[in-house]
């Protein structure tokens, strides 16, 4: 069994998944909520937040670029997470970095006065990469997403760019996120099978009817899908999971775990190819949300809340 565990805490292993070329265990961090207005000055809680996610011996964190308390701090979440991983190194000697994976994503824009868009051409792109890998410290990034489809633009020629940039060495993965079954399609037309990493897709409990057909072809054709917002949202009842779904209450009780925990271990049991990524602001958050990887569902329970969550068809 292919194991990985944290730089300090050795006994924490667990089965791993692939992400393109990557392994990385079967959950990841979501960094984003460490630039939220209230949290993101206080770098000392990022720190400990990141800390609390490699102790747990997750080995995937996800930014982006436009990650930021406002317009004019674009790659704030991306810094910030190269700062926690440099703080966490320092602490422990043991800890490699080379096993820790950083996704990132380009193709949201964001300019004075909070003016928001989506930009895929061949310039933006060139300039993002180059700088989320400065915000980020690495001369590859290990993951690059194209964040949101440019309606302005082919898709096909916003993929094209991607490999391009791969191709270059400034990324050793590529990976779409907010993707149709029909986006997907094409990506693979000009990324060739076995290219495309990953698919990042909006995906929970309340929010997966949109999102449900592309897990499965994710599935089909040997593709990571990497759910964000796993838990809803913090603003989508991530906190209530337990009382909106009766039957991840009833298992969250039986089970002595929390409903999140449940969620979690739900949604990895959906396919080896799935792998969500739930957002943490604070350690307590994400050293619970781990905890899902040691919970394995037995099938009444797995079939209980595939009735109760997915889409009827």
């Amino acid at each position: 069994m292919t194991t990985a565990h944290s730089g300090n805490t050795p006994s924490i292993a667990y089965p791993l998944r692939s992400i393109g070329r990557l392994q990385v265990t079967p959950l990841g961090l979501g960094a984003m909520p460490l630039s939220f207005e209230e949290k993101a000055e206080d770098t000392q809680n990022a720190r400990e937040t990141v800390g609390a996610a490699l102790d747990a011996g997750i080995t995937l964190i996800d930014t982006a670029d436009i990650y930021a308390p406002a317009w004019n701090k674009v790659g704030h979440n991306e810094r910030q997470v190269a700062d926690a991983l440099e703080a966490y190194a320092a602490a422990h000697p043991d800890f490699d970095r080379a096993r820790i994976a950083v996704a990132t994503k380009g193709g949201i824009t964001r300019a004075e006065g909070e003016q928001w868009g989506r930009d895929s051409s061949v310039g933006h792109f060139r300039t993002a990469v180059v700088r989320s890998k400065k915000n980020l410290g690495v001369e590859k990034i290990d993951l690059y997403y194209l964040h949101r489809p440019d309606r302005t633009r082919l898709y096909a020629e916003a993929i094209e760019t991607l490999a391009e940039l791969k191709d270059e060495g400034h990324v050793k993965n590529i990976g779409i996120s907010n993707a149709s079954v029909e986006e997907i399609e094409i990506a693979l037309e000009v990324l060739g099978e076995g290219n495309l990493a990953a698919v990042q897709n909006e995906f929970s409990p309340r929010f997966n009817h949109t999102s449900w057909d592309e897990l499965k072809f994710c599935g089909e054709h040997g593709i990571t899908f990497v759910p964000w917002s796993p838990l809803g949202g913090t603003g989508g009842g991530a906190a209530e999971v337990g009382e909106r779904f009766p039957a991840i209450a009833d298992i969250a009780r039986s089970r002595e775990v929390s409903p999140q925990q449940v969620v979690l271990a739900w949604e990895m049991s959906l396919g080896e190819h799935v792998l969500p990524i739930p957002g943490a602001s604070r350690p307590a958050s994400i050293a619970d949300s781990a905890k899902a990887m040691s919970l394995t569902l037995d099938p009444g329970e797995k079939d209980a809340l595939d009735k109760e969550l997915l889409p009827k068809r």
